[in-house]
């Protein structure tokens, strides 16, 4: 489609939102980008729809059939209704959870959400406030729903919003359900399918009535609570940094003993425009730097954060020399499963059906440390959905110990069915404390772990695409990759390429190929080296990019080594790049 003829079609799309069917301040908003003569936001407002996709929505606020707006949620809760009503048709009163973040407009979505649920005849549990994604997974659960929605786009830039579904296990949906949501989402052609006036005595607030026993239920995760009382004065620096958080998070640590928990006065502020960061986002050091000087002006050694909808956990750690270092998402998967699994063996609760879960890119150390201790690590796709699928398919079977992902998600619990910061930010102060009664701060137990599982390193690297040409150019270079994989890379040969695609795991030494058990296929693509090491490829789903995760593994002669070991292993990864072509 030329650039006239885009144009013209997202014209006469806008001009239909000037009908009467349309709130005034929508009018006036798509009113104001036809009368702007520069024509750019006028056309990604309304060159396509907003995908409803596997997860829900997520995308900028504002007016137009591809921005975040009463109508575009009106029509996803729509479809989302149309579906629960026909698959449970049979019971006498269908339910759902509905919750929200702190962002802009999200109790506005959030209200408006229930309000279409209940005008089709469902149910409503409403949150009274701003909730972290979790709870909302849990209070599916804990009343016994049909399905939910929370209003959050997690660490998005300010403009975003989003819209989670869940399913009746409080997990996100997978197939067949996700498919079938989309396609009766897809169905809401016109605003006047949508039914938006609420029937109130459908709608029953909730709060304080879930957060006690959702709090109580993570109490209960605890393994060391001797520990805990033990260090209860030890300093923590935590920050909501503007979320969620700060609802349920300083309750939490109170509950499991931590009595010294230093705030981050700034970012305590529930604020959708996230004033003092650039990013919400906790991987990031520019998000982390107010609560890192906090720690140096405290003495902390311990910095947590959480992201705006407290799925999400942020870790920096003081080394040797005094600096404060983020822990990476592998690094914090880690340290939690290393924990559960040696703590559940130190109490005797080992007996052979205890099992641990990650994502296919997440880091193998995890998989020696649970195999030396008998505990079975399953592998999964990228997404808490499909950790979730894991735990649907093994319940009542074998016991769950956790499951994360590197991208600083972890779940430590099984009433709940998505990635957890309230259970997480509190145990990982619980494994401080469990680290300080062994002698050791974080930092050494994380050198700890290394030098008893053997060391590896890791890194993500994203190569920006964008464009029609740039997408073409991803699929080109996928392509490439499975036609001619590389045969060595940092001077080890490939030996085994896993390809998720038609999920054929190929020995390249023996010629032999084994098939992978899967639930479906995905995009991805994996090299296995003789040297241990591992590099996963995989097209974004959401973003015109492709990321690259690198794995390395390197001897590490001592604790003392561990440094020096980095380095070289930082240098490892570096030709490992250069050798794939990735810049």
């Amino acid at each position: 489609m030329d650039n006239e003829t885009l144009l013209k079609t997202c014209i006469e799309r806008a001009e239909k939102w000037l009908g009467p069917q349309y709130d005034e301040e929508t009018r006036a908003a798509v009113k104001a980008l036809l009368d702007n003569p520069d024509h750019t936001e006028l056309i990604d407002s309304f060159y396509k729809d907003l995908e409803f996709g596997t997860g829900g929505l997520r995308g900028i606020m504002g007016a137009g059939t591809n921005r975040m707006n009463i109508y575009t949620v009106g029509a996803a809760t729509q479809g989302l209704a149309n579906y629960l009503k026909e698959c449970f048709k049979d019971l006498p009163q269908i339910s759902v959870a509905v919750g929200h973040d702190v962002r802009n407009n999200s109790r506005k979505f959030a209200e408006m959400v229930a309000a279409i649920f209940s005008a089709n005849g469902i149910k409503v549990y409403l949150f009274d406030d701003c909730r972290p994604t979790p709870e909302v997974s849990y209070a599916i659960r804990h009343l016994g729903c049909q399905s939910g929605v929370n209003i959050t786009a997690s660490h998005n830039p300010k403009e975003y919003n989003g819209y989670k579904a869940y399913w009746s296990d409080g997990a996100q949906m997978i197939a067949p359900h996700d498919v079938e949501t989309i396609a009766y989402v897809n169905a809401i052609t016109s605003v006047d399918q949508i039914k938006f006036e609420a029937n109130p005595e459908l709608i029953q607030i909730i709060g304080k009535d879930v957060d006690e026993p959702y709090l109580e239920e993570i109490l209960g995760l605890s393994l060391s609570p001797e520990a805990d009382r033990r260090h209860a004065d030890m300093k923590i620096v935590y920050t909501p940094i503007h979320g969620v958080g700060s609802m349920l998070i300083y309750d939490s640590l109170k509950r499991w003993g931590f009595n010294n928990v230093i705030h981050v006065p700034e970012q305590d502020v529930k604020d959708g425009n996230f004033p003092t960061v650039v990013s919400p986002n906790p991987e990031n050091a520019e998000a982390m730097s107010m609560a890192i000087a906090k720690a140096k002006e405290t003495g902390a050694s311990l910095v947590l954060a959480s992201d705006p909808d407290s799925d999400r956990i942020g870790v920096v750690v003081r080394d040797k020399q005094g600096n404060y270092q983020l822990v990476n998402g592998n690094q914090i998967v880690m340290i939690f499963l290393y924990y559960l699994i040696t703590r559940n063996v130190e109490l005797g609760k080992i007996e052979g059906n205890e099992y641990c879960v990650k994502t296919i890119v997440t880091t193998e150390t995890i998989k020696r440390i649970a195999e030396a201790n008998n505990v079975k690590c399953y592998d999964c796709y990228t997404g808490f959905k499909w950790i979730a699928d894991v735990m649907r398919n093994l319940e009542g079977t074998e016991r769950y110990l956790g499951g994360g992902e590197e991208s600083y998600g972890f779940l430590a619990e099984t009433f709940v069915r998505d990635k957890d910061a309230v259970s997480a930010v509190s145990m990982m102060c619980e494994i401080a404390a469990w680290a300080a009664d062994k002698g050791m701060d974080l930092y050494e137990l994380l050198i700890e772990i290394y030098d008893k599982y053997g060391f590896s390193r890791e890194r993500g690297v994203s190569v920006v695409r964008p464009g029609k040409t740039g997408a073409d150019e991803i699929v080109a270079m996928m392509k490439n990759f499975r036609e001619n994989p590389p045969k060595a890379l940092a001077g080890s040969p490939v030996v085994t390429v896993k390809d998720y695609a038609d999920l054929n795991c190929t020995n390249l030494q023996t010629g032999e190929v084994e098939k992978m058990n899967f639930p479906t296929t995905s995009n991805v693509l994996q090299f296995f080296t003789e040297a241990g090491d591992k590099i996963s490829i995989r097209p974004s789903g959401t973003e015109p990019k492709i990321k690259f995760y690198i794995e390395v593994r390197e001897p590490m002669a001592s604790k003392e080594a561990y440094e020096a070991t980095v380095e070289a292993a930082d240098r490892h990864i570096d030709q490992v790049l250069a050798d794939l072509g990735v810049k």
